[in-house]
C-alpha cells in the first residue's frame, strides 16, 4: 500500500470525529431543554395548586359573614373578591367564567351520583391572584370559585341549606396548560360567637391525616390540647 492509497483518511476521520461531538451536543442541549421545561410545567403546576388553595382561604372570611347561606345558593351575595369574568393569560390561555360555569354544571350533571341532590354551583369570587391582595401578588394565575349546596342533605332542593354545609370548588389557571382543582366542605359551629367555619379539604391532606392515623376535628369542638414531652419528643 502506498501513500497515495492513504490520501483523504485524515479527513474522514476528522469528519466523522466531528459529526460525532456535534450529535453528543445535540443531546446535552436536548437534555438541558427537557429538564428546563420539566422545572417549568412543574413549578406553574404547583403555582395554580397554591394559587386554588389561597382562593379558598380567602373566600372563607366573606362566606362565614353571611347570614343566610340560602342567599350565597341562589346567587344572591358574592364573595368582595370579584373581578373580570373573562382573562387572557400570559401564554394565551382565556378563561371565560360563564363557561367554565356551564362546563362544570354539564359535568356535575353527566355524572348525576346524588340525583336531585346535585350541586347547582354559583359562581362566589373570581379573579386574578394578583388581585388579592392589596399589595398585589407576583403571579399570573387566575381563580374561580364556586360554591353549591352540600350534595350529602337529603332535602331534594340544592338551592336551600338545611344543615349549615356547603362545598367550595376551586379552579385556577396558570400559563403553560397548568390547571389545578380543589374542593372544601365549610361548615358552621354552634358557638355563640362570631362564627366560625370548619373546612375539610378533601385530596391528599385527608389521605395524609388517615395514614398518620391523625384525628379529625369535629366542627364546633374545641381543640384537643396536646403538649411535647422532651424527654421522648412524643406528643401526648
Amino acid at each position: 500500500m502506498t501513500s497515495s492509497d492513504e490520501r483523504g483518511i485524515a479527513l474522514v476521520i476528522v469528519l466523522l470525529a466531528t459529526l460525532l461531538l456535534t450529535a453528543l451536543a445535540l443531546t446535552l442541549v436536548m437534555v438541558t431543554t427537557t429538564e428546563t421545561q420539566i422545572s417549568a410545567n412543574y413549578r406553574d403546576a404547583q403555582e395554580s395548586l397554591y394559587g386554588a388553595d389561597s382562593a379558598i382561604e380567602r373566600v372563607l372570611q366573606d362566606l362565614l359573614l353571611v347570614p343566610q347561606w340560602n342567599d350565597i345558593l341562589t346567587g344572591a351575595v358574592q364573595s368582595s373578591f370579584v373581578g373580570s369574568t373573562t382573562a387572557t393569560l400570559a401564554d394565551g390561555t382565556q378563561i371565560d367564567v360563564t363557561r367554565e360555569t356551564a362546563r362544570l354544571q354539564y359535568e356535575t350533571n353527566a355524572l348525576h351520583l346524588w340525583g336531585a341532590n346535585d350541586p347547582v354551583w354559583r359562581v362566589y369570587a373570581n379573579g386574578p391572584i394578583a388581585d388579592m391582595l392589596p399589595e398585589g401578588i407576583e403571579s399570573p394565575v387566575y381563580v374561580i370559585v364556586f360554591v353549591a349546596d352540600d350534595p350529602s342533605e337529603s332535602d331534594n332542593d340544592p338551592q336551600s341549606d338545611t344543615n349549615g354545609v356547603l362545598t367550595l370548588h376551586a379552579e385556577a389557571w396558570g400559563v403553560g396548560g397548568s390547571h389545578k382543582v380543589i374542593e372544601a366542605t365549610v361548615s358552621r359551629t354552634n358557638s355563640t360567637e362570631i362564627e366560625r367555619g370548619y373546612v375539610a379539604q378533601r385530596g391528599q391532606e385527608e389521605w395524609n391525616q388517615r395514614a398518620r392515623k391523625a384525628p379529625v376535628q369535629t366542627p364546633g369542638k374545641s381543640l384537643t390540647q396536646m403538649s411535647m414531652g422532651v424527654g421522648t419528643g412524643g406528643l401526648q
